[in-house]
């Protein structure tokens, strides 16, 4: 069993399903289909607001053209050191703005806190010399497996507002989030000041289909040809919709992401039994950062179980990620071979 990441899994069978069922029939290019209606209806209804949508096949896709929309190319981008955007999206933010400049604060659990940020803008010089602040962004679940409560959102959202800045989600692995909280959509996003969301499908069982929603509608006026011009418009279209119109269908998006939970729960808990373990975040979605003993690891990469080294190949912390269809029997038998 690979636990490397939630992207090493394979996709749900009612989302290939889905797939065949829209290759029976022809359909206009370029979102002019009646499944990419359907699809912008469905969003419309499960954030219980108007939206406005842009499916695209890639979260770095999703996040750099969702940032191109919220700040100039003098604009500066706040976000946690450890963010995707600046870890792991090869300056996808950067070029897609146009030069805008990733603003990086640390923070416990890798989250953003609204003081920090609050002290980080108030130092802030308007100067023609510096970039401007434009945007605050926050990922959901954290590269850290954690989850900002919506106390937490809401305060990075009373700090956005109080510096006239945009708030953007980048959701991953929203999902997983949401289903920890147990929330509505709209109370984890618009509600608490999101004004766009990065949504992400593809790390939960689709084959490749994440969303750009904007919640405040006017940010999206000029998006479509920003999508275009990057390379990110699908002619055909449907294939991408067909994935979120099965993905939102009889709850399938919230049981994939229940189990996967489920199953970060019993991993980590039979983990935790291991002498020399230690836990290095809470694991409140499908993410685990736990160090083990050296012999449990080697025993672990012998059978043939993947995960990374977090650090460096010898380091004995370690990223554990479950996903839809990660089985009981995988985390027992991980847990047992660790153990031995």
């Amino acid at each position: 069993m690979n636990f490397a990441s939630d992207n090493t899994a394979g996709v749900s069978p009612e989302i290939l399903e889905a797939l065949c069922a829209a290759n029976e029939e022809c359909a206009m290019p370029y979102g002019n289909d009646a499944l990419t209606e359907k699809v912008q209806n469905r969003f419309n209804d499960l954030f219980d607001c108007e939206t406005h949508v842009l499916l695209v096949p890639t979260g770095t896709a999703a996040n750099a053209i969702a940032l191109a929309a919220l700040s100039p190319p003098h604009g500066s981008i706040y976000c946690h050191r450890d963010s995707h955007i600046n870890c792991d999206e090869c300056g996808a933010p950067e070029f897609f703005t146009g030069g805008a400049k990733l603003v990086t604060l640390p923070g416990a659990n890798g989250k953003l806190h609204a003081g920090e940020l609050d002290s980080a803008l108030a130092a802030t010089s308007f100067a023609v010399h510096h970039t401007q602040p434009a945007a605050i962004s926050i990922s959901q679940a954290s590269e850290a497996g954690t989850i900002y409560g919506l106390g937490e959102i809401h305060q990075i959202g009373d700090v956005a507002k109080e510096y006239n800045l945009h708030l953007h989600m980048d959701g991953a692995r929203f999902t997983n989030a949401l289903c920890t909280i147990g929330c509505s959509p709209a109370e984890m996003t618009w509600k608490a000041g999101v004004d766009v969301l990065s949504f992400g499908a593809t790390k939960n069982g689709a084959m490749s289909a994440e969303a750009i929603i904007f919640f405040n509608t006017a940010l999206a006026k000029d998006v479509s040809f920003k999508r275009k011009r990057g390379g990110h418009l699908f002619s055909k279209m449907r294939y991408l919709a067909a994935q979120w119109d099965a993905f939102l269908s009889n709850d399938l998006w919230l049981k994939n992401a229940l189990h996967a939970n489920a199953m970060a729960q019993k991993l980590k808990e039979g983990l935790d039994s291991i002498p020399g373990s230690e836990l290095y975040y809470p694991v409140e979605a499908n993410e685990i950062f736990i160090s083990l003993p050296q012999e449990s690891l080697e025993r672990l990469e012998k059978a043939g179980y993947g995960f990374y080294r977090w650090q460096d190949p010898t380091s004995p912390l370690i990223r554990l990620v479950t996903a839809f269809n990660t089985k009981e029997s995988d985390v027992d038998g991980f847990i047992n071979t660790a153990r031995l």
